[in-house]
């Protein structure tokens, strides 16, 4: 064969790679709104970035009729590229290959590039699409997964790991997503859960469809599963994009930090946000915008837990995680779905470098047999434990009510924080004032001659002492009272202060966290 016999060949190749399952098999998949494998990757990296690892690779099995089937690649594009000029490692599976399945060569090209991300400290990501283990291989394909799973573990806190589910993932697959740091869905097309309708049918009888049992809009809003879900591959695949723009390439880094030159930064929409009347609820996302840098909030897990408020968000140009109780949602209560999103993203924030920003307006935990039931206590304790590990620079801002164990809780000085400030309109006590007041007085309000009269006057009496923030910050348990409006300019010196903070933990393998 000579030079250029070489070279023909070569290029055949490299087109025949590109093709997938076929041309007929693509025109089906953008019938349902879709793109292929590789179009994905050419959105959302930088353009003539994407270097391919693995293209030639093909599977191994001769089982079943697939020593007579095969194709380039083997139903998944792995290499690198950038997003932004930075360095990302990314695969992306091609359902018109064998349905996505995984197969022995499919996980080990994964392996592959998971392996590379790791050694230099880059994000991995993943364009799931896939029916699940190729079943033809047995037991190999199951190994497959276990491989990936186990690097998925290791990588873990090390650097970012992003997973985007663009069509089915189902069975033993979902738990790679499951194990990395944000899962995003498309509607209508995506789906992920152990087990299919159809077992769901025979071992229940219960009747359930697709989108109902593993949807986007389930995984977002009832089991919290999916952290971020678009109406389409484009947008998802734009969300991801922001996404990375907060985050640092590895546990080393810092985010990127946009150039910041320190002006006024008084907020005078501040002043008025939080009603005078205690019971009246407010959006914590009001007080998040006045005090961000303009447009820059980036929400995560919007429609889970919907009484805490997470996400990203630059303050002075600097990458910041926000934790933020939501009064207009059950009070801003804490229960077990809000502490497992707030401590789940605590944990991510403090892996990453990324400084934590409370905004507290807490009433407590969710009182009843439900919570109850379903662990409060253990739940509650992972948002505890995720703010008393975190080493991270963490500043709260008390705007409202401070109650109760969920006072500590929410980033109090008394479990590492840095800088604790209050607005006037802060009240910070074991319990709210009218509820004190009959556990206190419930003898002098029995006693009196007008018993409603003298429980509002005790309640009055109890609100005095401690419906302020001004004892706690004789103690030092706030730093400074600040007003609303002061709030952004005392926030950006506070981090700029601690941006060179140094805190360990002592020496152990690791901690237990209440799982």
């Amino acid at each position: 064969m000579n030079k250029e016999e070489r070279r023909s060949k070569l290029l055949r190749k490299r087109e025949e790679s590109k093709l997938g399952g076929g041309e007929k098999r693509i025109e089906s998949q953008h019938g349902k709104g879709k793109l292929t494998a590789r179009e994905r990757l050419d959105y959302l990296l930088d353009k003539g970035s994407f270097e391919e690892i693995g293209a030639f690779v093909k599977h191994r099995s001769t089982d079943f009729g697939l020593d007579k089937q095969h194709y380039l690649g083997d139903g998944v594009v792995t290499g690198y590229g950038t997003i932004n000029g930075r360095l990302v490692y990314v695969f992306s599976q091609d359902f018109t290959v064998f349905g996505g399945s995984l197969s022995e060569t499919h996980a080990e090209k994964i392996c592959k590039v998971m392996d590379l991300a790791m050694k230099n400290g880059a994000p991995v990501i993943g364009l799931n699409d896939s029916g699940g283990a190729r079943i033809q291989e047995g037991v190999v394909s199951l190994g497959g997964y276990a491989d990936i799973f186990y690097r998925n573990t290791l990588a873990s806190g090390v650097v970012p790991q992003i997973s985007a589910i663009m069509g089915p993932c189902a069975g033993g697959a979902v738990y790679s997503p499951a194990i990395t740091d944000f899962i995003m869905m498309v509607e209508d097309t995506s789906y992920m859960f152990v087990t299919g309708p159809n077992v769901v049918k025979t071992v229940t009888n219960e009747e359930v469809s697709s989108e109902e049992l593993g949807g986007a809009s389930v995984h977002s809003t009832k089991s919290g599963v999916a952290h971020f879900t678009a109406v389409n591959e484009i947008a998802l695949l734009d969300n991801l994009r922001t996404l990375l723009s907060y985050i640092p390439q590895n546990c080393e880094e810092h985010a990127p930090l946009d150039g910041y030159e320190l002006k006024d930064e008084t907020r005078s929409v501040l002043a008025d946000i939080v009603p005078e009347n205690v019971n009246q609820p407010y959006d914590i996302r009001d007080v998040i915008n006045g005090v961000i840098d303009q447009d820059s909030f980036f929400e995560v897990h919007k429609d889970f837990a919907e009484n805490i408020v997470v996400g990203f968000a630059r303050l002075g140009g600097r990458s910041i995680g926000i934790v933020a109780n939501q009064p207009a949602f059950l009070a801003g209560v804490l229960d077990v779905k809000s502490s497992q999103k707030g401590g789940r993203f605590v944990r991510f924030c403090d892996a990453f470098n990324i400084p934590l920003l409370v905004f507290e307006d807490v009433p407590g935990f969710l009182p009843g047999t439900d919570q109850e039931w379903n662990a409060i206590i253990t739940n509650g304790a992972k948002l505890l434990y995720a703010f008393s590990e975190a080493t991270v620079p963490r500043v709260t801002v008390i705007t409202r009510k401070a109650y109760g164990g969920a006072y500590d809780v929410m980033n109090s000085k008394h479990i590492g924080a840095d800088m604790n400030f209050a607005w006037p309109s802060a009240e910070i006590a074991v319990m709210g004032a009218k509820g004190a007041a009959e556990i206190i007085f419930r003898r002098e309000i029995a006693a009196a001659e007008d018993s409603e009269q003298a429980w509002k006057d005790k309640e009055q009496e109890y609100a005095d002492i401690f419906a302020n923030p001004y004892r706690a910050a004789e103690r030092g348990f706030v730093d400074e009272v600040i007003l609303p409006e002061e709030t952004r300019t005392k926030l950006i010196k506070a981090f700029k202060m601690l941006e060179n903070k140094v805190d360990s933990l002592p020496k152990k393998k690791h901690g237990n966290i209440p799982l």
